[in-house]
């Protein structure tokens, strides 16, 4: 469950830094941009966005990690003066999920004897090791996948010509997504080519309105 719920995560900020960056470069390419200009485009969109990633990442994480410092320190405090209470309510728990009252005795009575804390973050509050938040950890992970989907369109940019620039970028970014979207779906357990159609769909359209965008201003210009 662990490595799949970090996987679901890479291959959503894997997806976010092909769409952005090759909108973004499409959209400066658009404006009749130099190669250069926009090669410096996709690096910089490619910082700033791994960046931002890693900085929200992070922020909301750690805002669900002092959640559950609290409710944990508020669930110690609890079984500290009434663990009477505590134990019923645990006993009611298992009840509640299809224990037998004499089963759901006898392992509330257990687990209260055996990690108290421990019994009541799992069961009642939902906090395990599996799902506890790592600020850091969520952050370096969205700002490396982040980095490696951005970086992507930005070698397609590099290797191809100038004058097909936007063609090359377009096509192989339709082809990322629709890997990303293959493997999104092999870890959602949902079907890859609906999975594929719906992440390249909305990454087209990314594309084409930033694209729209950059030709307007690029003909003002």
């Amino acid at each position: 469950m662990d490595r799949i719920g970090w996987l679901r995560a890479a291959v959503l900020g894997a997806n976010d830094g092909i769409v952005s960056t090759t909108s973004l470069m499409v959209g400066v390419a658009a404006a009749h941009a130099s190669t250069h200009s926009i090669l410096l485009t996709g690096v910089a969109g490619l910082v700033a966005g791994a960046m931002a990633m890693a900085a929200g990442e992070y922020v909301s994480v750690h805002s669900q990690a002092d959640t559950e410092k609290a409710d944990l320190a508020r669930e110690t405090l609890e079984l500290q003066i009434d663990p009477v209470a505590e134990f019923k309510e645990l006993q009611g728990i298992y009840i509640a999920r299809g224990v037998e009252p004499a089963v759901a005795l006898q392992v509330a009575r257990q687990l209260m004897h055996h990690d108290a804390i421990g019994a009541h973050a799992h069961d009642e509050l939902g906090i395990t090791q599996i799902v506890i938040a790592r600020p850091v950890q969520a952050a370096l992970a969205s700002a490396g996948s982040f980095a490696i989907g951005a970086a992507l369109p930005l070698v397609v940019a590099a290797s191809v010509p100038s004058e097909a620039l936007v063609i090359w970028m377009t096509i192989t970014s339709m082809v990322f997504l629709a890997l990303m979207g293959v493997l999104a779906a092999k870890v959602s357990s949902v079907k890859p080519l609906v999975s594929a159609l719906r992440i390249t769909f909305w990454g087209a359209l990314a594309i084409a309105v930033t694209a729209g965008v950059g030709s307007l201003f690029g003909v003002v210009a």
